[in-house]
């Protein structure tokens, strides 16, 4: 097990030599399940790995011209050390803090006021106060947890943000898929970089387990490992 190895496992929770051990065993099952040619495969995993599935690969979607532009991008956005926003604390605390210089926060709790007056959901109006204040121009948009923050989102893509990438699988039985499309057509249709699932599966976990994969990927390209 080199240092890297060890790193790119940590945030897991693995940091005895059992542990990563397990963490690494762990991943060669996943290799042995799912494609490991692209980059775009190393989420392909990762979704397997955060789900337990390993029909979840299939469900995996992204925008661009392959779907390998979508990690690129998100490498890069790494390597710039752009922020990463996410929809909740949930979110928020699963990404790692190691291979990368970005502040990470969350937009819940960022407009109470909002969602008093209009009735809408507090992580939908926390996007869009974060969104009015620049936030998400250029930063690495993470939702995993609440449709209606997918759908704000959508919303100010549409209206000219342009996050640096999307990473968005919120869960549950309403809206929760529709979110996804509407998220995924208007990045798309934008050119937003952009990853999501289909389905009513996602969740925090693994939205937080896909950003770190970005993570990763860029602590490989400053190791000489990968090239953009």
């Amino acid at each position: 097990m080199t240092e890297r190895d060890f790193e790119a496992y940590a945030d897991l929770g693995a940091t005895t030599e059992n542990a990563m051990d397990i963490a690494e065993t762990s991943m060669d099952r996943v290799r042995e399940l799912v494609p490991d040619e692209t980059l775009a495969d190393r989420l392909r995993q990762k979704s397997v790995h955060a789900t337990g599935d390993p029909e979840f690969q299939h469900l995996m979607r992204f925008t661009g011209a392959d779907d390998s532009e979508l990690v690129r991008a998100g490498a890069r956005a790494v390597l710039d050390e752009a922020p990463i926003v996410t929809d909740i604390t949930m979110v928020k605390s699963g990404i790692t803090g190691r291979g990368h210089d970005c502040e990470v926060r969350k937009a819940i709790g960022n407009s109470a006021e909002l969602a008093a007056e209009t009735g809408m959901t507090r992580t939908a109006a926390s996007v869009l106060e974060l969104d009015k204040r620049g936030v998400y121009d250029g930063a690495i948009a993470v939702v995993g947890n609440a449709p209606t923050a997918a759908l704000a989102l959508a919303d100010c893509i549409e209206e000219g943000t342009r996050p640096a990438v999307v990473v968005a699988t919120p869960v549950g039985f309403v809206k929760a898929a529709e979110s996804r499309k509407r998220l995924r057509e208007v990045a798309a249709e934008h050119g937003v970089p952009a990853v999501t699932n289909v389905g009513r599966r996602g969740g925090s976990g693994l939205a937080a387990g896909l950003t770190n994969e970005l993570v990763h990927v860029a602590s490989d390209v400053r190791s000489g490992d990968v090239e953009l």
